[in-house]
């Protein structure tokens, strides 16, 4: 012990580890500012390019030249960039990498997907958007034209089954609900309801309204009134009809009802 304690008292080993100590801080100095960065290459980055609007071979010569590396990630069909051309870029233009970082890119297809079109004539117009929508396609300009279906179907641009491109555009020609031709009204004062339901369904006419009304002097269902009261009609226009019933019934108005049976009629 004796020893020990007259070591520290001299003054040589207190310099040998004074010494020490600071070659060891030197040391960690040399290898934090120097040997560990040129290791990691810290503080060096590469600014990446921006590859995209332009071929895929001239985006490989880019990269190559700033010291990066490439890699296909996916095709995407756009029909506004000819074939092979980069439409995107991971990392994007002008972020800071280290040298030989991977990009990845995404370039044009030389083709687009396919899509089979579908047959959507006489269907309504709703259910021939959401055929059309499924299909990969999409509705194009919708034009009306005088029929007495309302917002059926009549022709469509692209002819059933055939196949194009996904994302073209099916344009429709759709029924305004009116016909293009004036009609004669039928006679139908007297007859029982069915009977001037198919009357006026035969000359493409409509009834959205009956109006129920008591009588002694008729029977029950007979047609007393129709309007308009008019002779001619344009096609797929409504009539509404007053119709009797038993004497002593309250009257009651079945729009609905009739509507129903209309558009079933018309099916």
């Amino acid at each position: 012990m004796a020893l020990f304690f007259s070591l520290l008292r001299s003054r040589g080993f207190l310099l040998t580890i004074a010494s020490l100590i600071l070659g060891g801080i030197g040391i960690l100095w040399l290898a934090n500012s120097f040997i560990m960065p040129e290791y990691t290459r810290h503080e060096q980055g590469v600014s990446v390019p921006d590859v995209t609007r332009i071929s895929y071979e001239k985006a490989v010569e880019k990269l190559e030249s700033s010291g990066l590396r490439y890699e296909l990630a996916s095709r995407r069909a756009q029909s506004s960039y000819p074939a092979n051309y980069v439409l995107d870029q991971d990392p994007k233009p002008l972020k800071i990498v280290k040298p030989n970082r991977k990009v990845y890119l995404t370039i044009n297809s030389e083709t687009r997907p396919k899509a089979v079109v579908p047959n959507v004539t006489n269907m309504s117009l709703r259910n021939a958007t959401i055929q059309i929508e499924n299909s990969g396609l999409m509705v194009g300009t919708i034009t009306y034209e005088s029929n007495r279906f309302r917002n059926t179907v009549l022709r469509q641009s692209l002819a059933p089954s055939d196949t194009v491109a996904k994302g073209i555009a099916v344009n429709l020609i759709v029924s305004d609900g009116l016909g293009d031709k004036i009609v004669n009204v039928p006679d139908v004062i007297g007859l029982l309801l069915p009977e001037a339901q198919e009357a006026l369904r035969k000359v493409g006419l409509r009834i959205d309204e009956i109006r129920f009304m008591p009588s002694r002097e008729t029977v029950p269902n007979t047609v007393l009134s129709i309007s308009p009261e008019v002779e001619e009609l344009i096609e797929g226009q409504s009539v509404s009809l007053v119709v009797s019933e038993r004497f002593g019934m309250e009257e009651v108005i079945e729009s609905g009802a009739i509507n129903v049976a209309d558009s079933t009629l018309q099916q």
